[in-house]
């Protein structure tokens, strides 16, 4: 069975100040970089696996994407 994982972006620095990023291409948050460590370790703790992944061009999206496949030997 396939399944489809949808997981938003860990907390942005303008999170953390309570500001809307939007398209504002702007960093996770120390919280936001763990948010994403742990993400990792559930998704492995549950036993899944990706072929592919896919996220957009913003960092705050793709260091998200980053850590949680570094968490699951995927990166």
């Amino acid at each position: 069975m396939q399944k489809l994982v949808l997981l938003r972006n860990g907390q942005s620095v303008w999170n953390q100040q309570n500001r809307f990023a939007g398209w504002t291409d702007v960093d996770l948050s120390a919280e936001g970089k763990q948010q994403a460590v742990r993400a990792g370790q559930l998704l492995r703790q549950h036993r899944f696996s990706f072929d592919i992944g896919f996220t957009s061009v913003l960092k705050r999206a793709i260091k998200t994407l980053d850590s949680t496949l570094e968490e699951l030997d995927l990166l």
